[in-house]
């Protein structure tokens, strides 16, 4: 929302009305009953009946899902359970589990997506000094929600101890002092 043609005050606007978002998601998922919020027919009809306990098939459900931003087969949402303030995940639309099912429009448009939503990041976080971006591809690599999705963690100097190794740290060979 920032560039030319933006308003004076505009990108506070902007900012304040995505958190607002934010925060309302949040609350929604913390007490879904004070705010009615309950799964309508429209909000689950695009929802395939043998997924239908998939939190992500059911992305229009705002007490599961507070989206950033989408395209035509990828939303992105922030994450229930956070690495860091801003950790987002890149969800497809279509139930598939696997990264290697993408097709090569859903690769391009899971790619735009992460671009979009890092803007997004930028906008409404101090701007991170680096990404985590990864894909727990199976249940032997962490996965725990059956439904691909891609993560996209903002990453600080400082916010670990040592971010040597960055992911290898989840693999038995993570030590960065051994792969000398």
């Amino acid at each position: 929302m920032s560039g030319a043609g933006t308003r004076p005050g505009q990108r506070n606007r902007n900012k304040t009305l995505v958190l607002l978002k934010h925060l309302q998601g949040l609350v929604r998922r913390i007490y879904p009953k004070r705010f009615g919020v309950v799964a309508t027919s429209h909000q689950t009809d695009q929802v395939d009946p043998q997924v239908d306990d998939c939190i992500f098939c059911r992305r229009h459900d705002p007490a599961l899902n507070t989206i950033v931003c989408e395209n035509t087969t990828f939303f992105a949402r922030y994450d229930n359970y956070p690495s860091a303030p801003g950790h987002v995940e890149i969800v497809s639309k279509r139930h598939t589990e696997s990264f290697f099912d993408l097709t090569d429009p859903e690769l391009l448009d899971a790619y735009a997506l992460i671009l979009e939503a890092r803007k997004v990041l930028i906008e409404e976080y101090d701007p991170p000094h680096g990404y985590t971006i990864g894909v727990n591809e199976g249940r032997a690599a962490g996965r725990s929600v059956d439904h691909l999705h891609i993560h996209l963690i903002p990453r600080y100097f400082g916010d670990v101890k040592d971010a040597r190794g960055g992911i290898r740290k989840a693999t038995p060979n993570w030590d960065p002092d051994s792969w000398r």
